[in-house]
């Protein structure tokens, strides 16, 4: 029955949005909000859930109408109500949500909401999307207790480190821990959606059973699935290893599905020589610790700021982007510095000749990665031990 009683103020305990664009970790936090606001009880007539999936304008119209009636009206049988419009569709910069018919349905829905819900209603509201250019946000953020739960942004340099800190996170609460090179094969094959972290995750506890938690990088190879991101990971580190047939066979692999040449070398083949080149000077320069990813952050991190002007920033300026350079420090002890200062001007020139010349860009890539393995040292060019 429609609502008689006085609508409460605007009450910031009464209105709660979970937004963002991992839809996972929304669905996760939007579950665990709404089994609190309703105490985990809902026996399908006190709480109204409303499907926010719009197919066109007159579908959001009608999904915004629904809202309103089901915000003003009370349950039959009294006590605290929890309406949830859940995974809107219609509120981000798209076809349907730039419709004048959509916009007249949200802004009746803001109407509603800034006239205020009545006594013992709740709303809780989740979408992927919402544009935030809008006056429906605008309103959202003074009027609402947000969540805001965006996927990790991959073009970021850091986000490798922020991926380790969210796995690791979740592998404790699950009871493993991961082997050093695991953590990074997995960081890049599972990739930044928390959904996708999470069902990996699970998948190697189910595998590893209560007597083993420790996982391994064989358990990840085996278990996670290699994705393009993975691919890039996989070349770079055949790369490092000396690996040429590997890497040559993956570059093909990537070539024959319309990868482009410069691509692959923007992606696979110059980050990996510019960290191998830096872990290098770092060690020869500054004798830093490299036992362990913390100690050598730490010791980056409190360099002289002239010192680490020259070194990869985090773009949120809290330091140096130091997952990358770590990962290399092993295999960066293969090579001399002279090697990888003649590595990285090939590089530089086999980028320009993919550019500006018209040369087989195969033919590029293959003729780099085999002159980056016959840089490392080999153990037939390694000093031998002195006889006694």
């Amino acid at each position: 029955m429609a609502a008689n009683v006085k609508p409460s103020s605007k009450n910031p305990g009464n209105f709660f949005v979970v937004v963002g664009s991992d839809d996972g970790l929304v669905r996760e936090k939007a579950l665990a909000l709404y089994n609190q606001l309703t105490g985990g009880l809902d026996d399908g007539f006190t709480h109204e859930t409303i499907d926010g999936i719009a197919d066109n304008s007159d579908s959001a119209f009608e999904i915004c109408s629904s809202t309103i009636q089901a915000l003003q009206t009370i349950p039959m049988f009294g006590g605290d109500k929890v309406v949830w419009l859940r995974n809107a569709n219609f509120l981000g910069d798209n076809v349907t949500g730039r419709s004048q018919r959509t916009e007249a349905g949200v802004e009746s829905l803001r109407a509603s909401l800034e006239y205020g819900l009545p006594n013992g209603v709740k709303f809780l509201l989740t979408a992927q999307g919402v544009d935030k250019r809008r006056g429906f946000w605008k309103f959202i953020e003074k009027s609402a207790d947000v969540q805001v739960c965006d996927r990790i942004d991959t073009s970021r340099d850091d986000w490798q480190d922020q991926v380790a800190a969210l796995v690791t996170k979740r592998a404790r609460a699950l009871g493993l821990n991961f082997e050093p090179d695991a953590l990074a094969i997995f960081v890049m094959l599972a990739g930044e959606q928390s959904q996708q972290i999470g069902n990996e995750l699970e998948k190697l506890d189910l595998f590893l059973g209560p007597e083993r938690r420790t996982i391994t990088e064989e358990d990840v190879n085996v278990l996670v699935p290699l994705s393009r991101a993975a691919v890039v990971f996989e070349t770079g580190k055949a790369i490092q290893n000396g690996n040429t047939t590997r890497a040559i066979q993956l570059i093909d692999q990537q070539l024959e599905a319309d990868e482009s040449a410069i691509g692959i070398m923007r992606a696979s083949i110059i980050g990996v020589v510019r960290n191998l080149y830096m872990a290098k000077l770092i060690v020869e320069r500054f004798k830093t610790p490299t036992g362990s990813y913390n100690a050598f952050a730490g010791a980056l991190n409190r360099l002289p700021e002239n010192d680490r002007a020259w070194l990869p920033q985090k773009k949120d300026g809290s330091g140096v982007n130091v997952f990358p350079i770590f990962l290399s420090l092993p295999n960066a002890a293969n090579f001399e510095l002279s090697s990888l200062q003649h590595i990285m001007e090939a590089t530089l020139k086999a980028d320009q000749a993919l550019v500006t010349t018209g040369l087989d860009h195969r033919l590029i890539l293959h003729r780099l990665i085999v002159e980056i393995a016959s840089a490392r040292k080999s153990a037939a060019r390694r000093p031998a031990p002195a006889r006694r």
